[in-house]
């Protein structure tokens, strides 16, 4: 078990520059914009009693929520890149043959980085998407305290739309990623078994098979097939944009609970099963070929 948590360490050894080093410059500059924004008179601060009191909190609350799709985006950017590179790099660089030397299975080393996939890598991208907010949050209160002095009074209610907003995005990247498992153990077991080629292949594979359905089976066109339909479910995550619409058009304030359950309650979790044995299973092929590969 130490050893398969040190393959989890090395992996973030070798690539928290994406996803700690580079978060954190993006970070500084967001916070450069955020206090621009507040001080050149791109947010209007010249309220005062109750409208001043409101319009600060929904405009951290857009601002926040605004940084949990951007941190979202980017996270899905950098792990599919990772998956499609990094389950190759110990062929690269020789490290794989230290590792099998203690011994560690090629399934082993597989698994851990679909662990560091799922776990540290999200965390430090969550982490960092946390720290965005408090800036924002110190942004928004200092400069209400500095309007007409309610920056103390202020700084409660913000805090409880941060607290909301963390927790909704906590639970998008958690179901997220579980939800995304089958996709990231495809493209890690393409890198795995080809190297970097599988960045293009794991973006062509969805239309080669739509395409040889279209073939066989014919049809109208190879994007209106069974294949295409179900890969197209399977890529867009259940995310609730009823409740998003109806925040937006009352303008009420956002509430994680409700975001959750509604969540909660469009995820397929059938499908979110057959993804976990489908990843797992080509997670495994990939290591057999590897071993065998590596044994001849």
């Amino acid at each position: 078990m130490r050893a398969f948590f040190a393959l989890v360490h090395r992996e973030f050894l070798e690539h928290r520059g994406a996803f700690f080093t580079a978060p954190l410059i993006l970070v500084g500059v967001l916070f450069g914009a955020t206090v621009l924004g507040f001080t050149v008179g791109r947010v209007d601060a010249k309220f005062s009693g109750a409208i001043f009191h409101i319009v600060p909190i929904k405009a951290f609350e857009a601002g926040f929520l605004g940084f949990s799709f951007a941190w979202s985006l980017y996270l899905a950017a950098t792990l599919f890149f990772y998956c499609a590179d990094g389950f190759s790099a110990d062929r690269r660089n020789n490290a794989m043959l230290f590792w099998k030397s203690m011994p560690v299975s090629d399934l082993r080393m597989l698994l851990a980085k679909l662990a560091a996939t799922l776990t540290i890598f999200p965390a430090m991208i969550f982490g960092v998407f946390l720290l965005s907010g408090v800036l924002l949050l110190g942004v928004i209160t200092v400069t209400s305290a500095m309007g007409v002095g309610l920056g103390a009074v202020l700084f409660g209610s913000v805090l409880a739309v941060f607290a909301n907003v963390a927790l909704a995005t906590l639970a998008t990247f958690v179901f997220g990623l579980l939800w995304y498992l089958p996709w990231m153990a495809l493209i890690g077991a393409l890198g795995a078994v080809i190297g970097r080629w599988a960045i293009p292949l794991s973006l062509l594979l969805p239309t080669l098979v739509s395409v040889l359905e279209w073939v066989t089976f014919g049809g109208l066109t190879p994007f209106h097939t069974r294949v295409w339909s179900y890969l197209s479910y399977r890529i867009d995550f259940p995310v609730n944009d009823t409740y998003l619409d109806k925040w937006m058009e009352l303008e009420s304030a956002f509430d994680a609970g409700a975001f959750v359950t509604v969540l909660l309650g469009n995820i397929n979790w059938t499908q979110m099963a057959i993804g976990w044995a489908f990843g797992l299973g080509v997670i495994y092929l990939a290591s057999e070929y590897r071993r065998r590969r590596n044994d001849n």
